[in-house]
């Protein structure tokens, strides 16, 4: 079943773009990274989702309901993590938390207090005496006290120490086992490759690739290194399949998206030593696409 649907979304204030022709899918059972650098329009895809904004044209559907005239109802099931959270700086934690589960309709608070437990978070606090990370804590609580049949966390990860990411990371594991779809967007590479089994790749408003990750991953794409016992002739690898090619005399290096056939051809007449190929890492796919900046 699809969870979350979208198609052509675009997203301008005026004449400034925010985002441009947004289309993905996310299924149940999927953990979604989403991911660019900050200003790509991450989070600006992600409040058309939550229905806080409104797009300029597209749509966006979730559990097969069009968020526009069912914002309301749909966010009763999504638990939600903003990039920033802001809650009122001299109310204490524990006050915050139990009018969240109010609002969400929480009456047992056994799971509540396991997560407060689970996170280590002093709920005596004000919410204005807590660190950055504590007051991740407090939003990431929130997002979840409810047993969301979604999770939608922007950027869940910046501010919390590597324990307590760690800690959120297998917990996150665990609810997906248990059936929660998890959207969430990062700019941390490392997280995305760990979680994810798609991943949505923006830049300046616009998809670059889209798809499960282990096909994103091995997307024809290899990365190579030759070392030979001559110094190697440039037309060796003039074709477009070669890609951030770097000769420097008897070595080269570049990326290869073309019939490995073909270049095995092509190398038949280096007297090679070494010969290195190997599927990048999620790392290496992102600054391929990102620098060669082709846009689907």
């Amino acid at each position: 079943m699809s969870v979350i649907t979208i198609e052509n979304l675009k997203k301008y204030y005026g004449k400034n773009r925010g985002i441009e022709n947004i289309t993905l899918s996310v299924e149940e059972g999927d953990i979604y990274g989403f991911i660019g650098p900050n200003g790509a329009g991450k989070s600006t895809t992600i409040r058309l989702l939550m229905n806080f904004i409104y797009p300029t044209s597209g749509s966006v559907k979730v559990f097969d309901k069009d968020v526009s005239p069912k914002g309301e109802i749909i966010r009763a099931d999504i638990g939600y993590l903003p990039s920033e959270v802001y809650y009122y700086e001299s109310v204490k934690v524990k006050d915050l938390l139990h009018y969240s589960a109010k609002l969400k309709g929480v009456k047992d608070l056994k799971w509540m207090n396991h997560l407060i437990e689970l996170f280590e978070l002093d709920i005596n606090r004000k919410f204005g005496q807590l660190s950055y990370g504590n007051k991740k804590k407090v939003g990431i609580i929130q997002a979840m006290m409810h047993h969301p049949k979604l999770l939608v966390l922007d950027e869940p990860t910046n501010g919390l120490d590597p324990l307590v990411q760690k800690t959120l990371l297998e917990f996150l594991r665990e609810e997906n086992k248990n059936g929660t779809t998890i959207f969430f967007s990062s700019h941390t590479l490392s997280v995305v490759q760990k979680m994810c089994t798609k991943i949505g790749i923006i830049k300046e408003g616009k998809m670059l690739e889209n798809g499960a990750y282990d096909g994103i991953k091995n997307k024809k794409l290899k990365k190579i290194s030759i070392e030979s016992d001559e110094i190697i002739p440039k037309g060796v690898f003039d074709s477009k399949a070669f890609e951030n090619l770097i000769i420097d005399k008897q070595s080269a290096s570049f990326y290869y998206n073309g019939d490995i056939n073909d270049l095995f051809k092509r190398c038949e007449n280096l007297p090679i030593n070494d010969f290195n190929m190997h599927e990048p890492e999620l790392e290496e796919v992102f600054m391929h696409f990102y620098e060669k900046g082709d846009v689907k």
